[in-house]
């Protein structure tokens, strides 16, 4: 049960061709050829682009801001509910000792 299987490997079922025997070229040295240089294009930053840069900058940081601060609103009201649960648990824990 907990000795490893060894999978057997299948039999051909047909008659298997031997693989083609690839024959190595001869590479001659040469010039090398001059590779054409890529063309960039320049970016222009006109009036109208350069605001909506900064309004999508403006976009982006409020909106990352506004879910750090939600997600720090979470932990506070959590924690927060978590020390309202730990207060009245001692107290019930405290008033069951003074009755016994």
């Amino acid at each position: 049960m907990f000795q490893p299987k060894i999978p057997t490997m299948p039999q051909p079922s047909r008659l298997v061709t031997p693989p083609t025997v690839v024959q190595p070229t001869t590479i001659t040295p040469g010039t090398p050829a001059a590779a054409p240089e890529p063309s960039r294009q320049v970016v222009q930053l006109t009036p109208g682009t350069a605001v909506a840069l900064v309004g999508a900058g403006t976009a982006v940081v409020l909106v990352v801001g506004t879910v750090l601060v939600s997600l720090l609103l979470a932990v506070a009201v959590t924690s927060a509910s978590v020390a309202v649960c730990a207060v009245v648990l001692r107290s019930l824990i405290a008033s069951d000792a003074k009755r016994r």
